[in-house]
């Protein structure tokens, strides 16, 4: 299969007279290597169905048609949407095995498909809301590798402990292992980008609970870490007296019932450690 590189990528942006913009995150990567060295991290099979979110000009999607038996493409530019068969046409014998929807991504809540791999390279201002959208809605995702801003990485694969620990890494917690799969330089991306890009491997594994509790753990998450300095009895305490239910008081016996040391702060505890807050919350009738 023929892939883009950087002449190609630049022919056919001058072709549908586009400048990259950056409030959709337009940097499109021309090196078929990078390309290749993603989806292979990613373990992309022939028994996969691959989404590919922001998939601009085709560099990812043709590498992914290597690979998978069917591949998915959300791309919210009509004019990348609507030429990236015609590019595959030309470039690939698997064109049939294509999909595109021309939609804004956090708008999609169904696909024809259930994909089973997520290979995506992520718009910089919104990678976390649609990470955390397509593993809510899509549980069929098993695996996946996404390429972010290397800020936006840290956070993903963060530790508890750590300051690059926060509501990007609880959240990602409730549904996959995060992992680092490595760099990627400026020099793939045109335009250059301004900032450094790093990969990021997915995993699924067993739910934490059903949608009501991922709700309420949510709640507890954002809670949490509102007030980053404060220990959980406090900022906890705040949140629930906002909401008319109590105070610190509560929120000490709650966390006290969860097994938690109330003087820890948010960032000190893991996900299970989250679930266990939600459930005492329930377990004392005290609803949000």
């Amino acid at each position: 299969m023929n892939l883009l590189g950087a002449t190609e990528i630049r022919s056919l942006a001058a072709a549908l007279d586009l400048n990259p913009a950056k409030a959709l995150g337009q940097n499109f990567v021309h090196d078929a290597n990078v390309c290749r060295k993603i989806v292979r991290l990613a373990n992309v099979n022939s028994a996969d169905v691959a989404l590919e979110i922001g998939p601009g000009l085709g560099s990812l999607t043709l590498a992914l048609l290597e690979e998978a038996s069917r591949v998915v493409a959300i791309e919210i530019d009509s004019r990348l949407a609507i030429q990236l068969p015609i590019t595959v046409a030309t470039r690939s014998e698997k064109g049939e095995n294509l999909t595109v929807i021309n939609q804004d991504a956090l708008q999609v809540n169904e696909l024809p498909v259930q994909p089973t791999v997520l290979v995506a390279n992520l718009p910089y201002n919104i990678s976390v809301p649609v990470l955390l959208h397509y593993l809510e809605k899509f549980p069929s995702i098993q695996k996946g590798v996404v390429m972010v801003q290397a800020e936006v990485a840290e956070r993903l694969i963060a530790k508890p402990g750590t300051k690059e620990y926060g509501i990007p890494s609880v959240k990602a917690a409730w549904w996959v292992d995060t992992s680092n799969a490595g760099s990627v330089s400026r020099s793939v991306f045109w335009p250059v980008p301004n900032v450094d890009s790093k990969l990021v491997g997915l995993l699924r594994h067993e739910a934490m609970g059903d949608e009501d509790l991922r709700k309420r753990v949510f709640a507890v998450i954002d809670a949490a870490f509102a007030q980053r300095r404060k220990m959980l009895r406090s900022a906890l305490g705040s949140w629930l007296g906002g909401t008319g239910v109590g105070g610190s008081g509560v929120a000490q016996s709650v966390l006290v019932n969860a097994g938690i040391d109330p003087t820890l702060r948010g960032e000190a505890i893991v996900i299970e450690q989250y679930c266990a807050i939600a459930r005492s919350l329930q377990e004392m009738g005290i609803g949000f």
